[in-house]
């Protein structure tokens, strides 16, 4: 049973920025009454002083009698070439140090959640491990804890300095959080147990002398909660921070929370340095990888010479604004020569980067996650281009998948999980390197123009043309665009795209309105009477039970009677369900007799289900990386958005529906059950988020055997076999990493086979054929269309230079620019390419646009001669939006689509007015 807090501890998210705790402000509170947040047991049997750092004030807590606090000590960062452990633990044996120390004593050692946040919705990435036990309920955050206490070493992934990773030597952009949680109830224990706990670990599983070690004051607010917190520093390098998390509110307006909850984070990456002394984290927690790309590169790894600079780089972090001045102090102060920051440090940092990103790369893909353009994605594609750009500018020749294999080996020690997705993280990386290839003809070009302009670029022009073209800023610096990646980039791109779009909802009063008795998740009668609770503006109908679907998870609403008038939408609202009323709406108090379209509703049903099916069934062909990323169900077809790196041949469109016809055939029972949420996460996995997020406690799990397990509100069929039939309609790559699949099932497949049927029929009849010779008559056809169609060419292009002509003595003139347009209904787009090629050839500063209608669609075709000082693809951008559709191309030539056939005219006149501006006339 999963251990909660109580809901009235939380504040309301949306408080969260209104409050804007001051951390300061609640520090210095703290800090005057250090025997109330800060003094534990432990200080008073070991003998630790309280003492205020001479330089920069901070509070802690020390046995040795210095007077400096950790970051501003002597012997800051000394451990590196000289560790104060009496143990060596690389990083897969300092976590077996740290869970068995733990489990001795009384924690329950759980394995890590995915590094893909799908419990939460407004965040992509798992960045803490306390987030693993945080649920969102409405407004409210609540946790809930599968243990108490417990342990779990939690990867997280952090990309807002990824410019720092491989320079300073303790940035990362996936580490593992070790998480020390506990309740202080009857199993779990506060702050005396949880300092002593972290004592004795440093001291008795690591062999840190206990002189050593530092606890230094601080607190921690968010979430509408905070509390004081004890950071511990062993020689300058934090190792964890105890949160305390306590109170509620504002300061000074605060109370204390009803669960008290212990957030302690530790990072094992620097557990197993400083028992290493390493000159870098990366060097003791990469296993063999840094050792290969080593041999790859033949840098010559002088140790000495390395833990002089990194001890400085590391010092350096906390004296200086950025990183270049960082790296300026370290050269000065280790004596380096340009000549071994070129050969040595530079190539160095270029390894140390590339093994943190694939394994990066390793742990995203795994649970899900793959690059693309948009959200998340952003981040992923854009480490994996600067692995390939780094391993490009350094010349090294590397197997990724020998790579791949070597993280997994030494990975899967501590994470056993990872050896199952070894052939698909393969596949995805694969295919990724491939489109980076793709482009770098293409960035090159970029790069040589933005050079030879001599333009000097800021965040946003770097992050546009990320964005618009894939050319990295890493690529830039090394083209010598730019001397240097600014260090607000990575943070700002990390935060493009993050937040989710909420759509307007209509605003109601339910207030003392009792939650709607719902009764599709119960008997589900068709027929049942109701008592009218409520009437708001006229039309929307509260009853007190319901068995009328409400639109959600995709699933459209139930329609049907009330009182006799139609019901044309359900809608919930918290736990109260409104009925919007087409025609007279009955009286508050009223009974009335209710009855739902049952033909409707199982048609939509049955295309619920079928989503589950189809879903699954592309997981099994396509691989573990797809993901339902949204979906429709009404009565007559369903909508399917699954994660994909690749638009689908119809080989694997075939596979899919065999095998979602196999499960049909099969006959499987679709069961239906509640689970704890907590509970239906530790039995089932977070795969049961399909759908999304589940803001209640109260999980309902849809089951199709061990085929597909889901969390989902909708409604089902009984058995698979009661959809009869799938097949997919259509499919279509609708975003980067996400493809659309539409289906049908049930009676609405029976009539799109027998559609299908009626139009083979149909073109039988018109090739005065048989079904059996049909393929050979359709060959004779093409044969004679192509025939044709080679005819029509050969006439076009005898034709073509008289029409340019005209053209171009028809064309407008605006300035130094010639203009011409048309609209056409009869010839196609063919006509007006061969006609645009030959005009623009024969007239350098001409513009030729062709407005191609075909029945409700509409061709824009567009060239631009070399002297016409306006982009072909610029031009069909801005007549194409004119005309609801969309476009692009080169500055020679540009090429889109419309379905506004009204706007013609209007869209042929923005044009001209854009040419226009663009020449000052």
């Amino acid at each position: 049973m999963a251990i909660r807090s109580a809901q009235s501890t939380f504040l309301n998210i949306g408080q969260v920025d209104t409050q804007k705790m001051n951390k300061e402000e609640i520090l210095a509170k703290f800090s005057s009454e250090p025997d109330r947040y800060y003094k534990v047991k432990l200080f008073e049997e070991q003998g630790f002083i309280r003492k205020s750092c001479s330089v920069c004030k901070r509070f802690f807590w020390t046995l040795d009698g210095r007077n400096q606090c950790p970051e501003h000590s002597d012997d800051t960062y000394s451990f590196i070439g000289n560790p104060p452990t009496s143990k060596r633990f690389d990083y897969t044996d300092a976590w077996r140090q740290v869970e068995s120390f733990f489990v001795k004593n009384g924690h329950t050692s759980i394995s890590r959640y995915p590094v893909v946040c799908r419990w939460r919705d407004d965040l992509y990435f798992t960045i803490a491990s306390i987030v693993d036990f945080q649920r969102v309920m409405g407004s409210k955050v609540v946790f809930e804890f599968p243990a108490n206490p417990l342990i779990v070493p939690q990867t997280c992934l952090r990309f807002k300095d990824i410019e720092n990773v491989g320079v300073t030597g303790r940035h990362f952009s996936s580490f593992c959080m070790i998480g020390q949680h506990s309740i202080p109830n009857g199993s779990g224990y506060w702050k005396d147990e949880c300092v002593d706990l972290d004592f004795r670990l440093l001291t008795d599983a690591f062999g840190i002398n206990k002189s050593e070690i530092v606890f230094v004051e601080d607190v921690w607010a968010g979430g509408g909660s905070f509390g004081s917190s004890l950071e511990y520093y062993v020689r300058g390098l934090e190792l964890g921070n105890a949160v305390f998390t306590e109170f509620q509110g504002e300061l000074g307006n605060h109370t204390t929370l009803d669960q008290r909850i212990i957030d302690m984070g530790a990072g094992l990456e620097r557990f197993a340095w400083i028992t290493m002394g390493t000159p870098t984290a990366y060097d003791c927690c990469f296993g063999p990888i840094t050792e290969k790309l080593l041999q790859k590169s033949g840098i010559d790894f002088d140790s000495v010479m390395l833990t002089r600079y990194f001890t400085e780089i590391a010092k350096g972090l906390e004296k200086y604004p950025d990183l270049s001045h960082v790296r300026r102090s370290a050269i000065k102060e280790s004596g380096l020569t340009d000549d071994k920051m070129t050969r040595i440090i530079t190539p160095l940092e270029g390894i140390y980067m590339i093994a943190d990103h694939l394994r990066t790369l390793i742990f995203a893909i795994s649970d899900g996650a793959l690059p693309s353009n948009v959200g998340g994605g952003y981040n992923l594609r854009i480490i994996l281009r600067r692995i390939m750009a780094t391993i490009d500018r350094l010349g090294l020749r590397v197997d990724l998948d020998e790579l791949i294999d070597s993280h997994i080996d030494y990975l899967k020690k501590t994470y056993p999980e990872l050896e199952q997705y070894r052939s698909e993280v393969k596949t995805i990386i694969g295919i990724e390197v491939g489109r980076y290839h793709e482009s770098k003809s293409r960035m090159e070009k970029i790069a040589h123009n933005l050079k030879s302009q001599k333009k000097v670029l800021n965040v946003d022009d770097m992050i546009r043309l990320y964005e618009s073209d894939g050319v990295t800023p890493d690529y830039l610096k090394e083209y010598n665009v730019i001397s240097e990646i600014p260090d607000s980039f990575y943070t700002k791109l990390s935060d493009l795209h993050q937040s989710e779009k909420k759509k307007a909802v209509e605003e109601f009063d339910l207030t003392g309105i009792p939650e709607t008795d719902l009764l599709f998740y119960k008997d589900d009668p068709v027929k049942f009477d109701a008592k009218v609770l409520r009437v708001l503006k006229s039309k929307f109908v509260v009853l007190d039970r319901t068995s009328f679907y409400a639109r959600g998870g995709g699933q459209e609403p139930d329609h049907g009677r009330i009182n006799g008038q139609s019901v044309i939408d359900v809608t919930k609202h918290g736990n109260v369900v409104l009925h919007e009323i087409s025609g007279i709406a009955p009286k508050e108090g009223q009974l009335v007799s209710c009855e739902i379209d049952i033909d409707r509703r199982s048609g939509i049903t049955k295309h619920h289900t079928s989503t589950h099916v189809i879903n699954s069934s592309a997981r099994n062909v396509l691989g573990s990386w797809v993901w339902q990323h949204s979906a429709f169900k009404e009565k007559d077809y369903g909508r399917l958005d699954i994660t994909h790196h690749s638009s689908l041949t119809d080989e694997e469109i075939r596979k899919i529906e065999s095998f979602a016809n196999t499960v049909i055939q099969k006959n499987l029972p679709v069961t239906i059950q509640e689970y704890e949420r907590g509970q239906a996460e530790q039995t089932f996995g977070f795969r049961i988020y399909q759908g999304g997020v589940v803001p209640v406690k109260s999980v309902r799990i849809v089951r199709i055997e061990d085929f597909d397990v889901e969390a989902c509100g909708g409604t089902h069929v009984r058995r698979t076999g009661e959809l009869g039939l799938i097949k997919i309609t259509k499919s279509e790559r609708i975003q980067d990493g996400v493809i659309r699949l539409e289906f049908v099932s049930g009676r609405s497949a029976i009539e799109f086979v027998q559609k299908q049927e009626e139009d083979i029929i149909s073109i039988i009849k018109s090739l005065g054929s048989n079904r059996e010779k049909i393929i050979k008559s359709f060959e004779h056809a093409m044969s004679d269309s192509e025939s044709a169609k080679k005819k029509l060419k050969q006439l076009i292009k005898r034709t073509s230079s008289t029409v340019a002509r005209q053209a171009i003595e028809s064309a407008k003139r605006f300035g130094p620019i010639k203009f011409y347009s048309t609209i056409d209904e009869e010839l196609d787009e063919e006509f007006h390419i061969a006609v645009g090629e030959d005009a623009i050839r024969q007239e350098p500063t001409l513009l030729y646009c062709a407005l191609v209608v075909r029945g409700s669609g509409i061709r824009i075709i567009v060239f631009a001669g070399e002297q016409a000082q306006f982009k072909a693809g610029d031009l069909v951008k801005e007549i194409s939006s004119k005309l609801g559709g969309s476009g692009g191309g080169d500055a020679r030539f540009g090429q889109g689509g419309g379905k506004d056939t009204a706007r013609l005219a209007e869209a042929i006149s923005h044009a001209e007015l854009l040419i226009k501006k663009t020449v000052n006339v």
